[in-house]
């Protein structure tokens, strides 16, 4: 939008940071609010990130310690697998009926991944805990790096995100006191306003 004299208005940067007589005392409070809320997103995103991701990381390295890989036999044919038992990861293995022997020996079944064609009969690895029951594998090489850091960037978003929308409220409220002090000049200064606009 032109001015008077046809120049467009110059656009101050960063006027809530110098003394001018317009500004006032919550244009600077606002200004450290910004600056605030952006050091604290980048900071607790990264700190969250960071703590999310080793979390998810000593987890899986729990689960490797914790459990361990034993021989299985199939009570069953692959083949006969229901659909609705394919594995989710898409690698074409289904989930079928094996037994193995727990760590005192007691025979157990139940229902493990194996290769789609492996027939009854045919050895398979299972993953059992410490009292031998069946467990998932815990992720390896590119799939573990994948949950690892998709866990960092997920947690450090939301920290990120919840510092600022915490910014965005404090914000809305020093706005509105803002607003409420401008209503209240106003009204200071409006009758005498009006005098000199109808005398």
């Amino acid at each position: 939008m032109a001015t008077a004299h046809g120049a467009m208005p110059h656009r101050v940067r960063l006027w809530r940071w110098r003394r001018n007589p317009l500004r006032r005392r919550s244009d600077l409070a606002e200004a450290w609010l910004l600056l605030a809320t952006l050091v604290l997103a980048l900071l607790a995103g990264m700190f969250a990130g960071v703590a999310a991701a080793g979390a998810v990381s000593g987890s899986i390295e729990d689960r490797r310690e914790h459990t361990r890989a034993v021989p299985a036999v199939l009570v069953e044919d692959a083949a006969h697998a229901p659909p609705a038992a394919v594995a989710e990861d898409g690698d074409g293995r289904v989930w079928a009926k094996v037994r193995w022997a727990a760590p005192d020996g007691t025979p157990r079944t139940g229902r493990a991944e194996v290769d789609a064609g492996a027939k009854a009969g045919s050895e398979a690895t299972v993953r059992n805990d410490a009292e031998g029951r069946l467990v998932s594998s815990p992720p390896e090489g590119a799939d573990a790096r994948f949950q690892i850091v998709m866990a960092g960037l997920t947690v450090a978003v939301g920290a990120a995100g919840a510092a600022v929308l915490g910014g965005w409220v404090v914000r809305s409220r020093l706005q509105s006191r803002r607003l409420a002090e401008w209503e209240a000049e106003w009204q200071r200064v409006e009758p005498s306003w009006r005098k000199r606009m109808t005398g």
